[in-house]
Formats: C-alpha cells, sequence, structure tokens
C-alpha cells in the first residue's frame, strides 16, 4: 500500500513538473525587448540594463533590439504583443490609453500634470494605477512598469519660441493621439506624426519643422545638426509604459512574473536620477555645438491648454485624485 501511494506521488509529481514544462518549454524563456529609441538613449540602456539581469535570473533568455529594428512603429511593436508575441514594448501613457481606450491612464502625460520624477516610485502602488493594470489586462495588455523616467518634452525648432504664438502655422512632428492632437490644437501648430527616427530626414526635406520631443532622444538623433532652438518648455513629463501582451504573460510562471515586473521597476528607479543628470549633460553639449537652449515663461503654455483636460474626457477630479494618492 505504500508502495503505491509513493508511486502515485511520484507519478502526480512527474505530471506537475512536465505541465509546468509544456506551459512555458524546458528552456529559458525566450522574450525580445523592442524599442524604437537610438541605442544610446537612457531607455535603450534601461533595456539592456534589465535584460542582463534577467538573463542572469535563470528565468529569461532575452535579445534586445533598439532603433527601430523590428518596427519603427511603436504601435506597431504592441500590436504584436498582443497578438501573442514574446515582446516587451516600451510605449507611453497617452498613446495606450488611446490606442487601448482606458482614457484616464491619459492623465499621466496630461501636459503640465507631473512635474517631478520622484513621485513616479508611488505610483504602482496607488488605487488609480492597480485599476488601470486591470482595465489593461481586459485589452489583452500586461502592465509591467510605469516608474521610467524619460524626460521632460520640449519643442525644437528653427524658430525662437517664446509663446504660444511662436508655434503658430508650423508643422511639428509630436504624437499622433489625443493629448497630442490637442496639445496642437491648444498652442496652434500643425501635428505631423512621421516616425521619431526620421525627424532628422524630416527637418533636411523640409516636411516638417521642428518636433517636441525629450532631450536625451533629441540628443540621440543628433538634432543640433539640422535644429537650432530648444525651448524648454517642459510640456510633458514623458514616462515609458512597459508592456507585454497578457496570452505571453499569463504562461509564465509566478516566480518568472515576479522577476519580470519587480527587475523593471528596480531598474527603471534606478535610472530616474541618471536621466535627469543626462538631460542637462545633453543640454550643455548641445549648446556647445550650436544649439540655443532657452528657458521659457511657461504660465502662457499651461494656460492655453487648460481647457484640454475636459476634452480629453478625463473623470471629473481625476487629477485632483491622483494628486491626492501620491501625496502631492
Amino acid at each position: 500500500m505504500k508502495k503505491s501511494a509513493v508511486s502515485v506521488l511520484a507519478i502526480t509529481a512527474v505530471a506537475l513538473l512536465c505541465a509546468a514544462c509544456d506551459k512555458i518549454g524546458a528552456k529559458k524563456i525566450k522574450v525580445r525587448f523592442a524599442g524604437t529609441e537610438g541605442d544610446s538613449t537612457p531607455q535603450s540602456q534601461m533595456l539592456y540594463k534589465v535584460a542582463d539581469r534577467l538573463n542572469a535570473s535563470g528565468y529569461f533568455d532575452v535579445d534586445v533590439f533598439t532603433s527601430g529594428a523590428l518596427s519603427s512603429d511603436t504601435d506597431d511593436l504592441v500590436t504584436q504583443a498582443l497578438q501573442g508575441s514574446h515582446l516587451v514594448v516600451p510605449s507611453d501613457p497617452a498613446r495606450l490609453s488611446a490606442n487601448q481606450k482606458v482614457p484616464d491612464f491619459g492623465i499621466l502625460m496630461a501636459p503640465y500634470a507631473l512635474k517631478d520624477y520622484r513621485v513616479l516610485d508611488k505610483l504602482h502602488g496607488t488605487p488609480l494605477y492597480q485599476q488601470w493594470e486591470k482595465d489593461f489586462e481586459k485589452t489583452g495588455l500586461k502592465l509591467i512598469a510605469n516608474n521610467f523616467y524619460n524626460g521632460m518634452r520640449h519643442f525644437i525648432t528653427n524658430k525662437e519660441i517664446k509663446t504660444p504664438a511662436d508655434l503658430r502655422g508650423l508643422r511639428i512632428r509630436g504624437f499622433s493621439n489625443s493629448v497630442g492632437n490637442g496639445l496642437a490644437k491648444s498652442l496652434g501648430y500643425a501635428q505631423t506624426s512621421i516616425p521619431a527616427t526620421d525627424i532628422y530626414t524630416g527637418v533636411q526635406s523640409k516636411a516638417i519643422d521642428g518636433c517636441e520631443i525629450q532631450t536625451p532622444t533629441s540628443y540621440g538623433y543628433r538634432l543640433w545638426e539640422v535644429l537650432k532652438y530648444t525651448a524648454k518648455t517642459g510640456h510633458y513629463m514623458l514616462t515609458s509604459s512597459i508592456v507585454c501582451g497578457t496570452e505571453f504573460f499569463d504562461r509564465l510562471p509566478k516566480e518568472a512574473q515576479d522577476v519580470l515586473v519587480e527587475t523593471f521597476r528596480s531598474v527603471c528607479s534606478e535610472y530616474q536620477a541618471k536621466v535627469a543628470k543626462i538631460e542637462q549633460d545633453d543640454l550643455t553639449e548641445m549648446q556647445a555645438k550650436g544649439m540655443v537652449v532657452a528657458e521659457v515663461n511657461t504660465a502662457p503654455f499651461e494656460a492655453a491648454v487648460e481647457p484640454l483636460y475636459a476634452e480629453l474626457g478625463f473623470s471629473a477630479g481625476l487629477k485632483d485624485e491622483l494628486f491626492r494618492q501620491l501625496d502631492l
């Protein structure tokens, strides 16, 4: 009887082991990180750092693709993740909120909402964020982390920008979503949505007059070679929303899920102060290369975009509630 019981336990253990192996395969879990930014930008370097740690964990076999190597279109990469590819993609709150129909998530990138990267580590623990996680899971997307600070967005042009009126009539490359389109409407410029990797050639061919972009990326794209002015409007605090498909994530063992999430959140946190320093260093270096970097009175810009909050369809009182949960 004892022998029979032992045999049953052994058979059960083997069955469970086989089921686990069948779930993810006996080898390490192969994952691709796919970004559109240049290889040297902080976001890309963060992806390499996370990959190194995950590969050392024993669970994962990660390859990193930057500079649009898998696609220069972030939306296309997210679509691939939704369709079940083993992709982890850095996107942004405005883009995801519009495409996945989770409108309140866009508050994280509403103009002049968040201004201090040091609040980002609190975000994951807020009830608002935890509800957004559930909302995205219903669409097939897993929010892994949203505490990578990717810099403040500024206007970079060949015309000096001091007030919103200076932007009128210009063709500016920016975000092609409700937040980006709303910003363009509020400030009076024409929004264009060419891939970020085409900004340099777009300026050269006069298809666009400039862009609104974060400093580490403008430096990585060598935009000082084709654009003269950086107006420090700081209209968005850009964060990277790290996502993958729930179909992929749900097939991972719980231990691997935890390692993936915790590693991303930890490394993203480590990079926040680094990115802030890189911003300043890049601005200084671009000035040395001939770019004019100007401080801007943001009050007229903030006043111009204030009506946008109502137009974007955020829940009533959302900004105040977010600030309360972040202790702002």
